[in-house]
């Protein structure tokens, strides 16, 4: 199964990354997915289901000690999608 995976961490702050934001997306580039897209205002990430899994548990740990009060994720099964990236 592949999982793509939308995420927001807040407080924003729109003049520079927060800590929050950067310890999440450290933990996400360094995840070993398929695909990893950052940015300002959402991201997204995708690969196999253990993967996903596994990177989403480091991020929300990263972010919550990091200082982020709030995460909203987005967990949607890509259909017929080959199996890629540890899942």
């Amino acid at each position: 199964m592949r999982l793509r995976v939308e995420f927001t961490t807040e407080p924003f702050d729109l003049d520079e990354p927060p800590p929050h934001a950067v310890a999440a997306r450290e933990v996400v580039q360094g995840a070993g997915l398929d695909a990893v897209d950052v940015g300002p205002f959402g991201n997204t990430v995708e690969g196999g289901a253990d993967a996903v899994l596994t990177a989403l548990d480091a991020l929300l740990r990263a972010s919550l000690r990091s200082g982020a009060t709030r995460v909203s994720l987005q967990v949607n099964v890509v259909p017929g999608a080959a199996e890629g990236g540890g899942g």
